[in-house]
């Protein structure tokens, strides 16, 4: 069978338990998020700014790239054909939200201000508005953003996807990362640590599952 009526055949599965899954997900990470936002267990740090911070102007076209990650992240679990992997793929993207949640609540972080007048830019007004310059370190839309690109990777590699479908993919994660910095909603230090907690918890339950799917088979 080809890549692609593979790759319908595994969107067409579990349609409905993904979608209210996806859903009930991301609202559940968001009142967590704005609760440690609003609550923190400690006086906030602010986060320094680096030479490459200062290398990356404002793009504010960039705002566009930085929401695509809600539709980004939702691709890998769309790709999981049965509830075992679906089950097994959220509990580690759970652990690497956790993990950055209880980061923000124990060492809270913000970005400094910067000369903007966001009123100038409606879309990116909203959102300082709504998530304010906290939560900074590690950066867990970079973190979401690494740790979904590298399992999308891998499962665009089982269906056999063409070269393109990988640098796509590539590409994309890349651009939702580099958006986090070219809007100024991050600090290259921000990102790093989101990298750094993507690439491990996406390489650990990687080879979690790897290790499920071999024991299944030799039992």
């Amino acid at each position: 069978m080809s890549w692609h009526r593979q790759a319908v055949a595994a969107l067409s599965t579990q349609m409905l338990f993904k979608c209210i899954g996806t859903m009930f997900f991301i609202g559940l990470f968001f009142g967590a998020y704005f609760y440690v936002l609003r609550y923190p267990a400690y006086p906030v740090t602010v986060m320094p700014v680096i030479f490459v911070d200062r290398l990356i102007p404002f793009q504010p076209a960039a705002f566009y790239v930085y929401i695509s990650l809600w539709v980004y992240v939702s691709l890998p679990p769309a790709l999981l054909a049965s509830r075992r992997e679906l089950y097994g793929y959220g509990v580690a993207m759970a652990a690497t939200c956790l993990t950055g949640l209880g980061i923000f609540y124990f060492w809270p972080t913000a970005v400094p201000p910067v000369d903007i007048d966001w009123a100038r830019y409606p879309d990116m007004h909203f959102l300082k508005n709504l998530d304010a310059a906290g939560n900074a370190c590690p950066s867990l839309h970079v973190a979401t953003a690494v740790f979904s690109g590298i399992w999308l990777h891998r499962l665009l590699r089982r269906l056999g996807s063409p070269w393109w479908m990988l640098v796509l993919n590539g590409g994309w994660c890349a651009g939702i990362v580099y958006s986090t910095l070219a809007i100024h909603q991050h600090l290259a230090v921000d990102v790093i640590a989101g990298l750094a907690l993507g690439v491990v918890a996406a390489v650990l339950s990687l080879r979690w599952r790897a290790f499920a799917v071999a024991a299944v088979r030799s039992g």
